[in-house]
């Protein structure tokens, strides 16, 4: 083993090996004799090796200086386990990057069904109070914004708890508020908080209904939301008076389905004029909606089915991107005539007249009509005669 050697000679009785050195009185004795090799000397001084040769041959002196790593191996492992720690992290962020197995898809969801009737009123549209816009109408009595949402009880049923059915209700609600109640859904504004709510499996058909809205059946935006052309209309009244019913059953043993049908009255006036006369749009909404375990957990729901009328509208094309309603004053269109025998048009929208009653001053209004059950159908499909009436 190599043995550490200091490069000096310690003072002391006798001469040194190599004898006294010459004009020195006294020897190395007197000339050494004071120097002091404290413990800071020792351990400042420069530790060098010689190799075997080099002590065997005393003409050559050449030696080889240790380095940092060989007096500083603890330094030199943390070292190099700081190199492995960094090494196994930029491979995990790597391989996390290029992961090779595709995500998983969205979990399947029912699409939408959607139902549009518009109304077309029979007389010229009447002219509200600009103050009180819903003064003297059927709607006066109506409770305003989420007030006019009423939930039922909460009941467990015998595969759902309590809570879990209240926490059902609770989301239904929000949707409902979200999508026909919220000033910026009403006026063609940020429809983030509508979609939020959705399941994952409906989002890419809620997308295209934005983006590409179609009268058939599937991707009308006013199936999922009541919104107002922001170019033609604007709310002449912030409130918005409801009124309807909400019912709960299983879908069995996994989901909850859960039917609304509620009537949305709403004050409008023109877009391009501020002192302009405001009227009455009234938007009837029966929706057929799922939650299944998964949706309670992440607040989701899913929309199975939508049946819509509105007026005073327009039969003149299907109002599937915006609401533009008929405003005070507007006369009624006339009705065109559909010919059986001509093939060449398609079977798409389908128009309803408004009853007088529904858009002028009465008297209290008639008890409303329950909300369907959860087992019978919200409406015939689309496009099919028994949907035509109001």
């Amino acid at each position: 083993m190599p043995t550490a050697t200091y490069p000096c000679y310690m003072a002391g009785p006798g001469d040194p090996p190599e004898g006294t050195p010459e004009g020195v009185p006294g020897g190395g004795e007197d000339e050494y004799r004071s120097v002091v090799f404290d413990e800071s000397f020792v351990k400042a001084a420069r530790i060098q090796e010689y190799s075997a040769r080099e002590r065997l041959d005393d003409t050559s002196r050449a030696v080889r200086t240790r380095s940092a790593w060989s007096r500083g191996g603890a330094s030199r492992q943390a070292l190099v386990l700081i190199a492995l720690i960094s090494l196994a992290f930029g491979s995990a962020i790597y391989l996390g990057i290029r992961n090779p197995y595709e995500r998983p898809a969205a979990p399947a969801a029912q699409a939408l069904r959607i139902t549009l009737i518009p109304l077309t009123p029979s007389q010229p549209v009447p002219t509200a109070d600009r103050r009180n816009p819903f003064q003297g109408q059927r709607a006066a009595g109506y409770p305003s914004g989420a007030e006019g949402i009423t939930l039922p009880a909460p009941r467990g049923t015998a595969h759902f708890s309590e809570g879990q059915v209240a926490q059902a209700l609770s989301i239904v609600k929000e949707y409902l508020v979200a999508s026909s109640i919220a000033p910026q859904t009403l006026t063609g504004g940020d429809v983030r908080a509508v979609r939020d709510l959705l399941a994952p499996g409906q989002l890419e058909q809620f997308d295209d209904s934005l983006e590409k809205a179609a009268d058939d059946g599937r991707h009308a935006a006013t199936g999922w939301m009541v919104r107002f052309d922001p170019a033609r209309v604007r709310l002449a009244d912030d409130q918005v008076r409801v009124r309807g019913t909400i019912t709960l059953a299983e879908a069995g043993s996994d989901a909850l389905e859960v039917v609304t049908d509620h009537t949305l009255v709403y004050a409008v006036r023109e877009a391009a004029a501020a002192g302009s006369a405001s009227s009455l749009f009234t938007v009837r909404r029966e929706l057929r909606l799922r939650i299944d375990r998964d949706d309670l957990l992440d607040h989701r729901v899913e929309v199975v089915q939508a049946a819509v009328e509105a007026g005073p509208l327009s039969c003149a094309s299907a109002p599937v991107q915006y609401f533009r309603p008929l405003l005070a004053g507007a006369l009624p269109h006339a009705l065109k005539g559909t010919d059986p025998y001509d093939h060449e048009h398609e079977i798409t929208s389908v128009c309803g007249v408004l009853a007088p009653e529904a858009s002028a001053s009465v008297t209290p209004a008639a008890p409303e009509k329950a909300a369907p059950t959860p087992s019978g159908p919200l409406r015939a499909v689309r496009g099919s005669p028994a949907s035509a009436g109001p």
